[in-house]
């Protein structure tokens, strides 16, 4: 009977629908079909995987995008979810490329054991700073454009334009443009240029504006989640929000502070060759979390006595400054990782993995 089988499920996500597949104990593909992205859709998926048994575990791609509802709504039900990566390159060229055939590697993944990675919760405070620093990130990113402009425009701006800006530092320069009157020709040159600065300097203040807003609302949210983390020498809100969001709302699923390190990009690569003996800098992992790193660093070298005595101390022994910031990063995430806020508790019990 149906429910005496032990089944496996995998799901590739989409925008608008998710390709589901089911295959039993053994490997054996059962079925495989296409679900909405909606309540219903995804209430039909989770029934239709157990009309063909138990389910064991069901693989998602991408968890953290397109099958994020998704994984909420299978984690509600009990249902242990493993996030999968997409199949490499070489995979794809020996297996072929469709959504059931996608389907199918996600839910062989998770039998096989290749794939055993716990998807984020997304359903905590850190989830909340993740929201609220989507949108300063982009303030900034659009601040700094914004600048940039004002730079490219009074450049090519007319004589008397350029001649009056060009020697002013930013924040006089943003308050004299944003008070400025350019006058009422838009056809003649320097008006034109006149009116465009002021408009990138207003558009400048309010970008500003914003980004302080969205300061004001993390630092209480930062502080919430991890009071210890943000009292650590050169860990300041925006740091912190990033290993935060790193770690995710269950830190748990990270197993050790080494699989912390390698998620940092912190972890050193062995680069030995010969009689040379030495580790290089660890370019994958999670970018964002790995500038963190970077940025603490670089403030304790300037300002925490521990952090200059040791550098001082490697530099002596014939060490790079890039093998020293490897180093430090390192150290930093081990730290990082005693101070992560600890898991909160979940509305409901995931199911072992058999």
């Amino acid at each position: 009977m149906a429910d005496q089988i032990a089944v496996v499920g995998g799901v590739d996500t989409h925008t608008d629908f998710h390709q589901a597949a089911v295959i039993d104990s053994i490997g054996r593909h059962l079925a495989t079909q296409s679900f909405p992205t909606t309540p219903d859709g995804y209430r039909r998926l989770l029934n239709w995987l157990r009309s063909h048994g138990e389910v064991i575990a069901v693989g998602v791609e991408g968890t953290g995008a397109y099958g994020s509802q998704l994984t909420r709504v299978l984690r509600t039900n009990q249902v242990t979810v493993i996030e999968v990566d997409r199949p490499d390159r070489r995979a794809r060229r020996a297996n072929g490329k469709s959504d059931p055939v996608d389907a199918y590697a996600a839910a062989t993944a998770v039998l096989s054991g290749r794939a055993s990675g716990t998807p984020k919760t997304r359903d905590g405070i850190v989830e909340a700073i993740r929201a609220l620093r989507v949108v300063r990130r982009s303030a900034v990113k659009a601040r700094t454009q914004t600048l940039n402009q004002i730079r490219t425009l009074i450049v090519t701006a007319p004589g008397p334009v350029r001649e009056r800006l060009r020697t002013l530092h930013t924040a006089e320069l943003i308050r004299h443009l944003a008070r400025s009157r350019p006058g009422a020709d838009p056809s003649d040159p320097a008006c034109a240029f006149r009116t465009a600065l002021r408009r990138l300097a207003r558009r400048y203040l309010h970008l500003t504006e914003e980004i302080a807003d969205a300061d004001a609302e993390l630092e209480p949210l930062v502080t919430q989640a991890a009071p210890t983390l943000v009292a650590l020498p050169g860990v300041g809100t925006e740091t912190a929000a990033q290993l935060l969001i790193t770690a995710g709302d269950n830190p748990d699923r990270l197993k050790s502070e080494s699989s912390f390190a390698h998620l940092c990009a912190a972890a050193p690569v062995p680069a030995s060759s010969g009689r040379t003996h030495r580790h290089r800098l660890n370019r994958g992992g999670d970018r964002r979390a790995n500038h963190a790193l970077h940025m603490i660093a670089l403030v304790r070298m300037r300002y925490d006595n521990r952090t200059k005595a040791y550098v001082a101390r490697r530099t002596a022994e014939g060490m790079s400054k890039k093998d020293i910031l490897r180093c430090l990063k390192r150290f930093i995430a081990r730290e990082v990782y005693q101070h992560l806020a600890r898991p909160m508790p979940m509305p409901n019990k995931l199911l072992q993995t058999a």
